[in-house]
């Protein structure tokens, strides 16, 4: 169901309004509106700006939580905002210092790895640094180039190119090494290996030994630098763990100050002669409204208007769902589609019987259905997950509709009673149609009910939201009922050999053509009921052109809801026909079926079957039932301040 909702209208003097957030609206839950916008007529507003001074703090103590090993509990100890806002800033000395030297080291480390990838391809060159800066007479370049030109070098170049090349590295690619020419030639044969695209690589200054010394320089300086980093790492975990309490009792604490301070986001201030005043709008419960009203009655300086009629507030009222425990598991379901409007029909308890129902007689086997009853609510008490709950609910079905078919692991006949139906081999005969399959003909039946019932709730609905034309001449309201009605009982009445009752068939016949006509004029009829000119908008010709089509689809869409039911009866045909199947592979030659094959195909049907009937069946609720009667447009209540109590 659908929580009743208030409009709440909160005053009081600006400095108040901490006091007044902790003390009474802490305790419940309010889905707040920005102030400035639901009051825009009142042109004396303005927003209440003022940065908080908790969320650093706050961001801080986060960070420290998030580091903090899974299961710390936070201190009994009771805490005050000051000694929070003091134990982030005397954790955050020690740790921002150890964390800016993990910095610094990470830096260094990646100076010296930068090192490494410029040194690696050198190793093989076995002259010193500090002797090659101190040539004088001897110009020299570290570098790469590419193999296919590296080969031309070699051919055609080399022995003329006044250079002497020593080779360090190479791979598919490209070959490293030095070159090595006189000064007062290295312009020219800079240029000759610039044609050939040598690719220079650049020397820090600070190396003096040779490449290999070099490199493995750095290499060790990388595990001192490691020890160094684990080092700080240890001691910012330390640190933290031996707070951990602390820290997550001043987490909680500024969490909710934060929170609680970022109610200005949502207010407005208006000025009087001699005082400024904080307004606060929001939805409540009806009865957290109420209780709220009843805290300050005898507070002088809150003045709070609740607004009875939601007509008169620009906002839509948020929508919040409140089920008994049994169905609220569906209420995920309900949310992928999207939550129903303020004014809406809440369908979560609809959608839970309709589901489990469907799904039972889709996938009915005792056996089977005991197993995703007991696996799916074993599953929702361990891990709490809704979709854990609506498995063990349609096993609940999936176990009655089994004792229907007296199937039990694909074993027919397996309990000592005859089955009421056998899905795959019950028939029956109707006229001009012949023997067809009872479980079809049922599936269509109840394609039918449903199509009816969700009608029903389309004008309930509509009803509710004072929308005449769906409420009376479209094809989800009184006209469509009337039309599909007639054609239903016109249907019942041949089928079941009544086809001789003239009377009432042509009263029937009169009903449908009565509602189709109510389709096809709907737009017109409706602006005619609420006097809207002109009653055709438009050309005559072209609403008449429309609305022909228009009812045409309808026609097309009520035969298609109708036959899409059928699924329902092709599942348990199925189910039935997959189990035989696994029934004869385990049997194989032998006179008796074998226990492990019988197992491992019952696994694999409550897999793959039971997948694919739960999609079906909610496929079956999207489509054929939600898209008559729900639109799922409405907003989730979402309390701004989080209740006082609650983690």
């Amino acid at each position: 169901m659908i929580l009743k909702m208030k409009f709440l209208s909160i005053t009081g003097p600006k400095a108040d309004i901490d006091r007044v957030v902790e003390k009474y609206l802490s305790r419940y839950e309010i889905h707040l509106e920005n102030a400035l916008a639901e009051l825009k007529t009142v042109q004396t507003l303005t927003p209440y700006i003022e940065i908080n001074p908790y969320k650093e703090a706050l961001q801080k103590a986060e960070e420290y939580v998030s580091m903090l090993p899974a299961g710390k509990k936070p201190s009994a100890k009771p805490m005050t905002i000051e000694e929070a806002l003091n134990t982030v800033n005397q954790t955050d000395v020690p740790f921002v210092k150890n964390q800016n030297e993990r910095e610094a080291l990470r830096n260094d480390r990646k100076t010296y790895e930068e090192q490494m990838t410029t040194l690696e391809s050198f190793q093989s060159l076995p002259v010193r640094f500090e002797d090659m800066m101190n040539y004088h007479f001897i110009h020299y370049r570290f570098g790469r180039i590419a193999r296919e030109f590296f080969t031309k070098f070699e051919n055609y170049i080399y022995e003329n190119s006044d250079s002497v090349f020593y080779q360090c590295y190479s791979n598919s690619q490209y070959v490293y090494g030095v070159y090595f020419t006189p000064k007062n030639n290295h312009q020219k044969v800079d240029a000759v290996y610039a044609s050939l695209h040598f690719e220079r690589i650049y020397m820090s200054d600070t190396f003096r030994g040779t490449p290999q010394e070099e490199y493995r320089n750095a290499q060790a300086a990388i595990r001192r630098i490691d020890e160094g980093i684990e080092k700080c790492s240890r001691e910012m975990q330390s640190l933290l763990e031996k707070e951990a309490g602390t820290i997550l009792e001043a987490r909680d604490l500024l969490k909710s100050y934060s929170s609680h301070f970022d109610v200005r986001k949502m207010a407005a201030l208006t000025k009087s002669k001699s005082q400024t005043f904080y307004i606060l709008c929001g939805w409540m419960s009806e009865k957290d409204a109420a209780a709220f009203q009843e805290d300050i009655k005898d507070e002088t300086e809150i003045f709070c208007m609740v607004e009875d009629d939601d007509a008169n507030i620009d906002s839509q009222p948020p929508t919040k769902l409140e089920n008994p425990r049994f169905f609220k598991p569906f209420e995920m379901f309900v949310r992928m589609y999207g939550l129903p409007g303020y004014h809406e029909f809440d369908p979560t308890i609809y959608l839970t019987l309709t589901y489990a129902f469907i799904f039972g007689i889709m996938f009915g086997d005792f056996g089977q259905g005991l197993c995703l009853l007991i696996g799916g609510f074993l599953l929702y008490k361990w891990k709490g997950k809704p979709l854990a709950a609506i498995i063990g609910t349609a096993g609940i079905f999936s176990t009655i509709f089994g004792l229907i078919y007296n199937s039990f692991f694909g074993f027919e006949e397996f309990l000592p009673y005859d089955a009421l139906i056998h899905p795959k081999d019950d028939m029956v005969r109707l006229p001009g149609l012949g023997n067809i399959n009872t479980v079809f003909v049922l599936a269509i039946a109840f394609g039918m009910f449903m199509i009816l019932f969700d009608i029903v709730l389309a004008i309930i609905n509509a009803v509710k939201q004072k929308d005449v034309e769906n409420t009376w001449f479209s094809q989800n309201a009184v006209a469509g009922l009337v039309f599909y009605g007639s054609i239903v009982a016109m249907v019942f009445l041949i089928m079941t050999g009544h086809g001789s009752m003239g009377t009432v068939l042509k009263i029937l016949i009169v009903l449908a053509v009565l509602g189709l006509i109510g389709i096809f004029l709907k737009e017109m009829l409706a602006r005619m009921v609420q006097h809207r000119k002109p009653f055709i908008e438009g050309g005559k010709g072209m609403y008449f052109v429309q609305a022909f089509f228009e009812t045409f689809e309808t026609l097309l869409s009520y035969l298609s809801n109708t036959l899409s039911y059928v699924r329902i009866g092709a599942y348990a045909v199925s189910h039935v026909a997959m189990m035989q199947v696994v029934m004869l592979l385990a049997t194989g030659s032998g006179s008796s079926p074998n226990l492990v094959g019988v197992i491992l195909g019952n696994i694999f049907v409550m897999l793959m079957e039971g997948l694919m009937v739960g999609i079906q069946v909610l496929r079956l609720e999207y489509y054929e039932m939600f898209s008559r009667f729900y639109k799922g447009d409405g907003r989730e209540f979402k309390p701004f301040i989080r209740k006082a109590g609650q983690n």
